[in-house]
C-alpha cells in the first residue's frame, strides 16, 4: 500500500529522477534515491515544508535535485525504474537512506555532517544524511 498519494504520472516522474540521479549505482542505489524522495514528501519539515507531491519534490527550488537542473533528467522511465519507484512509494526502505532527506556524491569521503545533518552512511558513491527524529518525526514514522 502506498505511503504517499501518487498518480501513475507521479510514479513515472519518481522513476525518471531515480534513474537520472543514481543509474550508475544499480537498483539498490536508485531505490535509495526513491527513499529520499518519498521521505521529502512525507516529512513536512526543515527544507521540505509544503512539499506534498512527487512533482513538488522533484522540482523544488531551491533544494531540488541536480538532475533536473543540469539536463540529465530527460530519459524516459523504463519498466525497471517504474517498479523500483513503486517499491519506494509502497514504503520499502533501505539503509542508509531509510530516514534520509539528502544525499550527494562527494569527491572523497563522506563528511560527518552536511548542513548540520548527520551522515547515515554511504552506498557506492553517494553519502546520505538524515535529520533527527525530533526535527522530522514523520520521516521516522512507521509506514
Amino acid at each position: 500500500m502506498a505511503v504517499i498519494k501518487t498518480s501513475s504520472e507521479d510514479v513515472k516522474l519518481l522513476a525518471r529522477l531515480m534513474r537520472a540521479e543514481a543509474e550508475g549505482e544499480g537498483e539498490l542505489g536508485m531505490l535509495m534515491v526513491g527513499n529520499v524522495g518519498v521521505n521529502r514528501v512525507r516529512g513536512d519539515c526543515l527544507d521540505f515544508k509544503q512539499i506534498r507531491t512527487i512533482r513538488d519534490m522533484v522540482f523544488q527550488r531551491p533544494g531540488g535535485f541536480e538532475a533536473t537542473i543540469k539536463g540529465y533528467f530527460y530519459q524516459k522511465a523504463r519498466d525497471k525504474e517504474v517498479r523500483l519507484a513503486r517499491r519506494a512509494i509502497n514504503g520499502e526502505r533501505q539503509h542508509p537512506a531509510s530516514n534520509a532527506l539528502w544525499f550527494f556524491r562527494p569527491d572523497g569521503g563522506c563528511p560527518g555532517q552536511w548542513y548540520n545533518q548527520p551522515n547515515t552512511g554511504r552506498f557506492k558513491a553517494h553519502c546520505f544524511f538524515a535529520p533527527s527524529s525530533q526535527n522530522c518525526p514523520a520521516v521516522y514514522g512507521t509506514y
